[in-house]
């Protein structure tokens, strides 16, 4: 069995309003830097093997804070990074509404998403299966910590599931949560979802 730390980055300047951001590359901000110091804490007593992080700067910085103690290696993974949200990065849901009514109607049935000027689910889940080669490389007691962002980890989460990938909104990943799967030759099991109550100390 190896088990599979599953990690959102942490809070940015720019995390206000539940606006849609994803390749706008910005850094943790304060709040942001504490969250990842205390899923450091938390993270402190647990033998890591394996450290693969976005190379998105709110990814890799939470990846590098929560990696201090541990001996294992810092990979980045370009197939990690958020999805390309195109024209709509920055804005909210209710200016989706307004601006792109057909695609917020499509994000509102969790029907397979086209984001105008971006990607498509279908393109996010293949940098997603790619990524999921590395996984194959991990022994049976391994430890790894996969620091992303929200819709590559809920996207992992039904691949490893092996659920259909139009469930992807169903799951809730908070900032600076920990969720866990448990992986095994011919299944997965989902030990822990949204975990935050590190940030609660």
């Amino acid at each position: 069995m190896a088990r599979l730390l599953l990690i959102r980055h942490g809070t940015t300047r720019l995390h206000k309003n539940d606006r849609f951001w994803g390749w706008t590359d910005v850094p943790l901000s304060a709040t942001g830097i504490k969250q990842a110091g205390k899923l450091r804490t938390r993270l402190a007593g647990e033998k890591i093997t394996a450290v693969y992080t976005s190379t998105l700067s709110r990814a890799s910085a939470t990846a590098e804070i929560i990696a201090t103690g541990h001996k294992a290696e810092l990979v980045a993974c370009d197939e990690l990074c958020e999805c390309n949200f195109g024209f709509i990065e920055g804005l909210t849901y209710k200016e989706i509404e307004h601006r792109y009514p057909e695609l917020a109607e499509e994000l509102a049935s969790r029907k397979t998403v086209s984001f105008p000027g971006g990607e498509t689910l279908d393109q996010l889940n293949d940098r997603v299966i790619t990524f999921m080669k590395e996984l194959e490389n991990l022994k049976a007691k391994d430890m790894a910590v996969i620091v992303s962002h929200g819709g590559p980890l809920r996207l992992l989460i039904c691949n490893l599931l092996g659920m259909d990938i139009t469930h992807w909104q169903q799951f809730r990943i908070d900032r600076a949560s920990l969720s866990i799967v448990e992986t095994y030759p011919q299944t997965a099991i989902l030990v822990s979802l949204n975990d935050v109550t590190h940030l609660k100390k």
